[in-house]
């Protein structure tokens, strides 16, 4: 008894931190859940509607569009009015906080990118529900920090806690969660962090499993044992994917500069981009929204070559000027798309042009396309084959996966191309860091405006005044006056 020592205090705040970030990753999860809830009625009762207005003619689609693009509108407004930072994705701004660049931000931003991710992914728009979660997730911890007031270190962890909390239920997949803002938002594994990320994962896949069940996400038919015959097909997928993902990230970039630059109010940026997906959603209703849809397709390997190309194109092209709307929503689900179609397309070239050798099975190219992308784009291949393998709850197509994301990582790589979500998390830090200047410059206007008009007044008969209610004397009065003295002397 004698040689029982006292806990030190680096232990008793270890356990402290695990337990606070587990109960992070309870509430995430019910939050997790509930939105996942949310978006889903909210794309039956789109569905719902469509079919409804599909029998009024002219009116009802007037009607249809004129709802989704007021939808957009307001999840943009809600966004420019009450919390900016709830702005896009969300997994940017969590990586910059993590890593000390950015302020942690204020508890409204759960509920505006709640809201705001329901009306904005619920009308249509090609955007993710796991970056909204990332972000709530975050907002969750930084909450529940003002209770406790942990130190600026343990904030950023528990916060990073919440995070991989939100992307374990967005997908049902708890260890590409943790392994994702571990290998990619926080950039390490020391036992602090790794402790707190895995139990906040745990914990939320916990609570959201009792809301919306354990499926995986994805279901795959059978899969063939893959042959050797078959490299070239899967070294052509990495090598495309890995094009794709430098072009993307360019793209998406792209597309939020030209948002910035064009100065236009926000509810006519989104109203436009939401009249665009409107139109593209009454003639095809399964082309818009997240397109957990049109992945799932993709792994069933439904359609032919032309359809899948149609899909790749329309995607590629509206995904991201979608993104650059203002609303809140991710890139994740959008790019599992792009990925997996990819993919499948590649599956259908080899299955009609058997001359070139190999006869990979199109679902499981697409499998691989969808790991393959995701690390171009990303550069977090571990995450992509754990996320790969948890939403399908296959391992069958591991080895071409792994070979695939080895030649898209080597392609991006040698491109210098920076992974998506470090560019947008700069973008993040230097809008934070130069909005007091652009709010400055944009109120000058207003500001002489306010004093032009305390200098000078009109009476209720017209006459122009000035403070002391003296007649105001124009420029012609006073040259006219010159002129009479000039002539005098």
């Amino acid at each position: 008894m004698k040689h029982i020592h006292r806990p030190s205090p680096e232990s008793i705040s270890l356990v402290v931190l695990t337990i606070v970030s587990s109960l992070v990753g309870l509430l995430t999860g019910a939050v997790a859940a509930t939105f996942r809830l949310c978006l889903h009625w909210a794309a039956e009762f789109r569905l719902w509607f469509h079919e409804g207005m599909s029998s009024k003619d002219n009116l009802g689609f007037v009607l249809y569009l004129i709802t989704v693009v007021v939808a957009v509108i307001v999840a943009a407004e809600l966004v420019k009015r009450i919390e900016p930072a709830a702005e896009g994705s969300g997994i940017p701004r969590v990586e910059a906080i993590v890593a000390g660049h950015m302020k942690p931000g204020r508890s409204r931003i759960l509920p505006v990118k709640f809201s705001g991710g329901v009306l904005a992914i619920g009308s249509g728009m090609m955007l993710g529900r796991e970056g909204p979660l990332v972000q709530m997730g975050g907002n969750i911890a930084i909450t529940i920090n003002k209770l406790l007031h942990l130190d600026k270190d343990d904030l950023r962890v528990i916060i990073g806690a919440g995070a991989a909390a939100g992307l374990a239920t967005a997908f049902n997949a708890p260890i590409a969660g943790g392994v994702f803002i571990l290998e990619e938002l926080v950039k390490r594994f020391d036992v602090r962090t790794s402790l707190a990320t895995l139990s906040a994962s745990a914990a939320g896949f916990l609570t959201s499993i009792v809301i919306v069940g354990d499926d995986t996400d994805f279901r795959m038919g059978q899969l063939p044992t893959p042959d050797l015959g078959d490299i070239h097909w899967t070294i052509l997928v990495g090598l495309i994917c890995g094009l794709m993902g430098i072009a993307y990230n360019w793209y998406v970039m792209f597309c939020l500069h030209v948002a910035d630059r064009a100065k236009l109010p926000i509810s006519v940026r989104a109203g436009a981009i939401a009249l665009v997906i409107g139109l593209l959603g009454w003639f095809h209703p399964d082309l818009v929204g997240g397109g957990d849809n049109l992945t799932q397709e993709a792994l069933f390997a439904h359609g032919d070559l032309y359809i899948a190309l149609s899909i790749l194109v329309i995607r590629f092209v509206l995904g991201p000027i979608c993104y650059a709307a203002g609303t809140p929503g991710g890139l994740f689900a959008p790019m599992l798309v792009i990925g997996t179609t990819t993919g499948e397309l590649i599956g259908f070239i080899a299955e009609k042009y058997d001359w070139l050798g190999g006869h990979p099975p199109i679902h499981g190219m697409a499998i691989v396309g969808m790991a393959a992308f995701f690390t171009a784009t990303v550069r977090a291949p571990v995450t992509g084959l754990i996320l790969a393998t948890e939403m399908t709850g296959t391992t069958t197509m591991l080895p071409p996966m792994l070979g695939a994301c080895a030649v898209a990582m080597l392609v991006a790589s040698a491109a210098h191309c920076e992974p998506i979500y470090d560019q947008l998390a700069r973008r993040s830090e230097q809008r934070e860091r130069f909005q007091p200047v652009f709010d400055a410059v944009s109120s000058l206007p207003r500001a002489a405006k306010r004093m032009s008009t305390g200098i000078t007044k009109f009476t209720a008969s017209g006459r122009r005044v000035n403070r002391t209610n003296a007649p105001h004397t124009g420029a012609k009065n006073r040259a006219q006056k010159l002129r009479k003295e000039q002539k005098e002397d």
